[in-house]
């Protein structure tokens, strides 16, 4: 590497905390806001989605929608965001993390309004619809992962790189607690103002028709944090690590890092050092890459596929673990929406305690007791409160053990944000080259999302009751809710196991974990 380049990069690793670092983390975080906010209000609003366009008359229960369409409204945009971390990572890579940062905005914020105009009120016709610009929303989401992990850690000093890479990732905690509490409003304002009875007093009037709008708004307010930041994301600086590593262009790398940091970073102007060719520039399907990162990529890759499965399938069986232990009353005794309102209520209360305390709990100590403790401990822990929910579960079904048994469920939360929920977004984003790390990432999290798509689909079926009287509406009989949560105990212990493979990267130089710093034989220590 080059001396000078090594002066620039070695600039940005000490330098001082400062309030353009605190900048950088709401313009990228914002984008996370909003992700959690479009990937997780859908499950606030499917029991209603169910009662509007698949009503059955003279059933003894609401209508839900059938297996296949909610299966494919609840996992679709995890289609897109895998198919769009695949492809705006290696975009990052190819064109600069700037140029596409804009593109991923753009497209979430045309697609949230678009999901919320879903047309017609024939149910094929909106549910078709609905899918289509739920793929193209997840599509941008899926851009927003390598992006901006990758742009913190490029503009991260080496002391607070991890703590501000997890507090982009925190800001997903604070997404998914806005769609609760606005569903409560929404609800309770149209609730208010739209009285209906109960569906088991009456059938047709306990869905007004006005309760087609919630649905709509609630999805469609998902576009108004991404809009907020396009300007400021748009104003950003290309990092300074892509300029000078990738693009090679020292002089505008110094440039940037001096009107953003407020320190004075000199370039030399001879063309010679700029263009100097690297000895050692191999390629993501090389035998040096398999060699150098070849493992690395397979513990980021596993583990974050692990993770997801536990953690996505916890969060759309949310509402049915809520509605076996009793928080929310059998659907025939509310009207449609006092649903909803009892389900954001629940899902509201989760985040508040355990998801976004977890968050933020990883960004106090990630810096300090290192990303793999934080991992190695997570799964550790959500393997035992997956063990100690399923395996006593009849005791816990029992109506005096509800508190402890939301206690335990809680606890699995915290441990997955105090644990590898954050850790498994923040060291892909540290881990390789700099030429690499924008596609590395992708890779990694579009692995996750197979992980989240292999829970959100295969554990709809599997929770469901061995009794065929039980199971909902449409569901052949499943393994149960008490073998499902032996099933993630097993996976999260599998996760555990695998994050042997993962470096720690604490307290590190980006140069010095990728072994960029050696690529012209000589080692420098930035």
């Amino acid at each position: 590497m080059a001396l000078e380049q090594l002066q620039l990069l070695n600039a940005l690793d000490v330098a001082k905390t400062q309030w353009y670092h605190f900048t950088a983390i709401i313009i990228a975080g914002m984008g996370f806001f909003t992700d959690a906010y479009d990937l997780f209000c859908i499950s606030l609003v499917t029991k209603l989605l169910g009662r509007i366009y698949y009503h059955v008359d003279g059933a003894a229960k609401p209508g839900t929608l059938p297996p296949n369409v909610s299966a494919a409204v609840n996992g679709v945009a995890f289609c897109g965001t895998l198919a769009g971390q695949l492809f705006f990572g290696w975009l990052g890579d190819k064109m600069g993390r700037k140029k596409v940062y804009g593109m991923t905005l753009m497209l979430m914020v045309i697609c949230s309004i678009a999901s919320g105009l879903s047309f017609g009120d024939d149910p094929k016709g909106v549910m078709a619809t609905l899918c289509f610009f739920r793929f193209w929303l997840g599509f941008g989401i899926g851009g927003d992962y390598p992006l901006s992990a990758t742009i913190m850690s490029e503009y991260a000093n080496k002391k607070t790189r991890g703590a501000f890479i997890a507090a982009v990732f925190a800001m997903q905690g604070l997404g998914i607690l806005a769609g609760g509490i606005f569903a409560i409003i929404i609800s309770s304002s149209f609730g208010a103002r739209f009285d209906a009875p109960a569906y088991e007093i009456d059938a047709i009037g306990s869905t007004v028709p006005q309760a087609d709008y919630v649905w709509r708004i609630i999805l469609m307010v998902g576009a108004l944090p991404a809009a907020l930041t396009y300007y400021w994301r748009m104003k950003m600086p290309e990092t300074a690590r892509y300029t000078a590593l990738v693009a090679k262009n020292m002089k505008q790398a110094a440039s940037d890092m001096s009107k953003v940091l407020n320190m004075e970073i000199e370039a030399e102007q001879k063309v010679e050092a700029v263009q100097e060719k690297q000895t050692n520039v191999f390629g993501l399907f090389s035998k040096e890459f398999l060699s150098r990162h070849g493992l690395h990529l397979l513990g980021t890759t596993t583990t974050w596929f692990l993770l997801d499965i536990a953690f996505y399938s916890q969060n759309l069986f949310q509402k049915d673990i809520f509605s076996a232990i009793g928080w929310i009353p059998p659907a025939k005794t509310m009207n449609a929406i006092q649903e909803v309102f009892k389900i954001a209520r629940a899902q509201t209360l989760i985040a508040l305690c355990s998801t976004v305390p977890g968050y933020w709990f990883t960004v106090a100590f990630i810096d300090i007791m290192g990303r793999f403790a934080i991992q190695l401990m997570g799964f550790f822990f959500m393997t035992v409160f997956m063990f100690g929910l399923a395996i006593p579960y009849d005791h816990w079904t029992h109506k005096d053990n509800h508190i402890g048994f939301v206690v335990m469920y809680s606890l699995t939360f915290f441990f997955a944000n105090f644990g590898p929920n954050a850790t498994t977004f923040v060291v892909p984003a540290e881990i390789f080259p700099a030429r690499f790390r924008s596609t590395c990432h992708g890779i990694s999290a579009a692995s996750g999302k197979l992980g989240a798509i292999v829970g959100a689909f295969g554990f709809l079926y599997l929770a469901q009751s061995k009794d065929k009287t039980k199971t909902d509406a449409g569901y052949p009989p499943g393994i149960g809710v008490k073998n499902a949560l032996i099933v993630l105990g097993v996976v999260n212990f599998l996760g555990m196991l695998f994050t042997f493979l993962v470096p720690e990267s604490k307290g590190r130089s980006l140069e010095e974990i990728s072994g960029e710093n050696e690529d012209d034989g000589a080692v420098f220590h930035a």
